[in-house]
């Protein structure tokens, strides 16, 4: 009898079992529902999203007449009234270029005709193409002869047959005969239209109004749904994304504007016809991502064509969207809200159909604002964390997956390019200990599953060692980092998270060093197991160089009971045993242990990279004195610590962690114990 079915939750949320078919099965059943409630209940829905992205542009105007003592409730129904004049007017002006545009289009048909026969007098000139043309048309005469001939013959005693019927029955003609339309019929014929219209504005007015006027109530039940567990912190982020969406529409909607008067005037310049209908439409074309520019550009180029017998006006028509649209996009946009919405280019282009398949051509001018706001909810609700990752322009994996994957596939250039750009924001010591240490991890959690084998970490510590060498050229040195206060005064839609900041160990000059310091390389970097930990003992002795201490590595087998009698430690005064992740406090013991055999008068600092602080692993270090004088759970702490050692003769680092002072309390009976055995 088969078991239960098991249902196992991985690291990440991952869903691994064999109901793994059935809940994709139903997530699948989920969204197809959602895509069927959208496309059948848009009456109702494009509505609600058009009042929603409304009141994000209104809520700022709604503020401002609020500061002018407006009261809440008129503040809302200035901004509205405001804003529907706006609409009603613009829409009045458009319906009326719009009539004047077809009473004018017969008067443009004639040049449109020249225009046809130039160029059909261009391309089919006498010369190669006539006589090309002439050859075919002969060809196609010779091989259709022998069809015809018989189909003459053929059809000769059929049109006898057809005329005598034809002459036997006549068809009588019949007149049909509308009646005169009742005044009913003629009102019903002219409003019929509107009132679909008028009823999705009205119904858009009255949610815009309870919208605005409600808003921190929606935003408070929309937080309890969202984050009821951390209440604070999922008001701050909505109330931090509410207003940064608010911004962005509003800056939007006043380029677009601008955008449209730029056109509009200058399009009157050049002699178009209906100029303010087409900066309306180029207006109202922006919103629409990529192809909304070109679009806007096709209409009044090819009225051009049609108005003016030559061909100037088309290319000024041209030559004004192509100089216009990029410096918006290109230099005033990213001046005011930064240089991209945070959506991806291919997500932006699949919502565009999406929506347009979806609700049609106000789809498509909802496109992209809409898919922002889904994207800045998935960056602050973790329900909906899948939309930022479907929809966002984040990378894929992040800097320790990628850092992992390109250490995988040997591709040192590609993974310092990707250190490069992320040491403009932090230190050399900063990148190792927040990417390069957590991408090893990865590494190691694969290795103990048995996913990678001895060989590949070699090759993963050869390529490792490729990027320690690629980044050789940097200083270890903070760069600048903004204030807080720059962040929250910045009009940029992300929203960004300022970490501590990052404070690189300083710099130890060779004459402040300690004597014994100074000649050669004082301190010996070693791997505690494998070759990932000997790339992690790469990682350091660099950074110790940076910082005016020299250093050497040796790989962790050096220090093996077969070859540690041959390792050089001529001028050793500290070993920095790198160890990834968790370690065996009795390998750990017998390891250091032989090197304090070896070395009775060096330092010993173990590097406990990337563990955690209240790990197994580390409380039973502190159970059993391993040998250890110091630990260290980032390059940057080991770095400060050989620091310290380099410039003290008695004194202990202050660095030194808990564990060291506990162990050093319990010194006289260790020292007893290995005096023993010296």
């Amino acid at each position: 009898m088969p078991g239960p079915s098991r249902l196992w939750t991985l690291p990440g949320g991952h869903i691994a079992s064999s109901l793994l078919p059935a809940v994709v099965a139903s997530n699948l059943f989920i969204g197809l529902a959602l895509v069927a409630l959208l496309y059948f209940g848009r009456e109702l829905f494009v509505p609600v999203v058009l009042a929603l992205l409304l009141s994000f542009v209104l809520a700022p105007v709604a503020r401002l007449f609020r500061r002018l003592y407006a009261g809440r409730v008129g503040s809302v129904l200035a901004a509205v009234a405001l804003a529907f004049l706006l609409i009603f007017g613009l829409s009045a002006i458009m319906t009326q270029q719009v009539a004047q545009l077809a009473e004018n289009l017969p008067r443009y048909q004639l040049t449109i005709s020249d225009k046809i026969h130039s160029v059909q007098d261009v391309v089919l000139s006498p010369g190669l193409f006539n006589r090309l043309k002439d050859m075919f048309g002969d060809l196609r005469q010779e091989i259709s002869k022998p069809q015809e001939q018989g189909r003459k013959s053929a059809s000769s005693s059929e049109l006898a047959q057809t005329s005598a019927r034809e002459s036997q029955a006549k068809p009588l003609p019949v007149e049909i005969q509308q009646p005169p339309p009742k005044p009913f019929d003629v009102v019903q014929t002219i409003v019929g239209p509107l009132l679909a219209p008028l009823a999705t504005t009205g119904i858009v007015i009255v949610f815009v109004i309870f919208m605005l006027l409600f808003r921190e109530d929606l935003r408070g039940r929309f937080v309890r749904l969202a984050g009821a567990q951390d209440l604070g912190r999922t008001s701050e982020a909505i109330d931090d994304a509410g207003r940064r969406l608010s911004r962005y529409f509003l800056t939007q909607t006043c380029i677009n504007a601008t955008f449209g008067i730029v056109i509009g005037i200058s399009l009157a310049v050049i002699g178009i016809p209906n100029p303010v209908l087409w900066g309306i439409f180029a207006a109202l074309m922006r919103f629409v991502p990529y192809i909304g520019a070109f679009i806007a550009a096709a209409v009044p180029a090819a009225l051009a064509i049609a108005v003016d017998p030559g061909w100037s006006m088309f290319l000024w028509t041209l030559a004004l969207f192509v100089i216009v649209e990029p410096i918006l996009s290109q230099i005033v946009e990213p001046m005011l809200y930064g240089h991209n919405t945070g959506l991806s280019p291919v997500a932006v282009v699949v919502a565009a159909a999406f929506w347009t398949w979806l609700w049609g051509p106000v789809g498509l001018l909802l496109s992209t604002p809409l898919t922002v706001c889904l994207v800045v909810l998935g960056r602050h609700v973790e329900r909906l964390e899948f939309l930022d990752v479907i929809l966002g322009d984040q990378p894929a994996l992040t800097p320790e997956q990628n850092f992992f994957q390109r250490m995988l596939a040997g591709d040192p250039d590609e993974a310092a390019d990707q250190a490069e750009k992320i040491m403009k924001e932090k230190s050399l010591c900063a990148y190792y200990d927040e990417i390069a240490i957590p991408g090893l991890l990865l590494a190691r959690s694969d290795a103990r599953r048995g996913a990678l084998d001895l060989e590949r970490l070699q090759r993963i510590k050869e390529t490792v060692e490729g990027v320690i060498d690629d980044l050789s050229d940097h200083d270890d040195c903070a760069p600048p980092v903004k204030s807080n206060a720059d962040l929250h005064d910045s009009n940029t839609l992300e929203i960004e998270v300022v970490d501590t900041p990052d404070l690189a160990p300083p710099i130890a000059p060779t004459a402040m060093l300690r004597s014994d310091w100074r000649d050669g390389k004082p301190v010996l970097c070693i791997g505690a197991r494998d070759p990932l930990d000997d790339a992690t003992a790469n990682m350091i002795a660099q950074l110790l160089e940076k910082h005016g201490v020299g250093a050497r590595i040796e790989p962790s087998a050096a220090a093996s009971t077969s070859s540690i009698l041959g390792l050089d430690t001529a001028n050793i005064r500290m070993v920095c045993v790198s160890c990834l992740g968790s370690a065996s406090p009795v390998y750990l013991r017998f390891f250091l242990r032989r090197l304090r055999r070896k070395m009775p008068h060096a330092t010993l600092l173990v590097g406990l990279w990337g563990s955690a602080k209240d790990s197994e692993d580390e409380e039973s270090l502190d159970d059993e004195t391993i040998g250890a004088d110091f630990y260290a759970k980032s390059l940057r702490k080991a770095v400060e610590l050989c620091i310290e050692a380099a410039h003290c003769s008695t004194a202990a680092p202050e660095g030194e962690t808990k564990r060291t002072e506990a162990r050093r309390s319990r010194a006289p009976r260790s020292a007893g114990r290995r005096g023993g055995r010296n």
